[in-house]
């Protein structure tokens, strides 16, 4: 596809295409009042390309903005982390699942246009 941004998001860079949905780390400081499909914007593009157009921001570009809506909550897959001791015969294993939270994007947007309409 020729019309995609790439957005800044849990300090992290995601290339992000309309109706696609991505899982993010970090997506709010308050992660609990984030619900199911709550609509949300994304202000942080780095870059937007439509056709052969290229649009690039430093850092961010002014009027754009990604629209989408939350899906649901998830969790990442299981980090283990092993602790041995040789000589004392003593081995702990613990791990984690990172929260994450799976959004699909709506509409790319720049300036006062829909770059997804045509």
């Amino acid at each position: 596809m020729n019309k995609y941004a790439i957005i800044d998001i849990g300090g992290k860079q995601l290339r992000v295409e309309q109706g696609r949905f991505y899982d993010a780390q970090h997506f709010a400081p308050v992660r609990h009042a984030l619900t199911s499909n709550m609509k949300i914007s994304i202000n942080r593009v780095l870059l937007i390309r439509h056709g052969s157009g290229v649009n690039f921001g430093y850092p961010w570009l002014d009027n754009a903005a990604v629209r989408g809506r939350i899906l649901h909550g998830c969790f990442k897959k299981k980090l283990v982390i092993q602790q041995i001791h040789s000589k004392k015969k003593k081995r702990r294993i613990f791990g984690y699942r990172e929260n994450m939270i799976r959004f699909v994007v709506d509409s790319i947007d720049f300036g006062d246009k829909d770059l997804n309409k045509s």
